[in-house]
């Protein structure tokens, strides 16, 4: 049984959130997890922020940001697999999708995917797996966009 929480922790009302819990479900299903605990937070530029300055000594707004509970290896094996958060700022998916030419709801389903690989251990610190990442991002985007 799966556990994933879509919240909008912004006085924004978005109208695209049901689109991201349901693209969130797809693409659970496509990676074929079970038994995964995970929330995916909209959060504000200002929250963005903060966290990222906080957690990454980054002092600025970003797009996403995935805490990856397996990135530790102080976590605990259970029958269920606690994987983290994902905050996703809707202020600059909006930027986003304005500057690239496409729709909030392909921004966030992008930014969506993109958090979950990380919280799966994905990565795109080096050139190979980037490539990996991208690849996989981008043919669940696809049959997700084809079903």
């Amino acid at each position: 049984m799966n556990t994933i929480n879509v919240i909008n922790d912004t006085s924004i009302d978005i109208k695209e959130i049901n689109d991201l819990k349901i693209f969130v479900d797809f693409s659970i299903k496509y990676l074929k997890l079970e038994n995964i605990v995970f929330n995916v937070i909209v959060v504000d530029d200002k929250k963005s922020h903060a966290i990222n300055k906080e957690y990454r000594n980054i002092d600025k707004s970003t797009d996403v940001i995935a805490f990856a509970l397996e990135d530790d290896n102080t976590f605990i094996e259970l029958d269920i697999r606690i994987l983290g958060d994902i905050y996703i700022s809707i202020e600059t998916a909006t930027r986003q999708a304005n500057e690239y030419g496409h729709s909030l709801k392909r921004e966030l389903l992008f930014l969506a995917i993109h958090g979950i690989l990380h919280l799966l251990g994905y990565d795109h610190m080096t050139e190979e797996d980037e490539k990996k990442m991208v690849e996989l991002q981008e043919m669940i985007l696809n049959d997700y966009k084809n079903s």
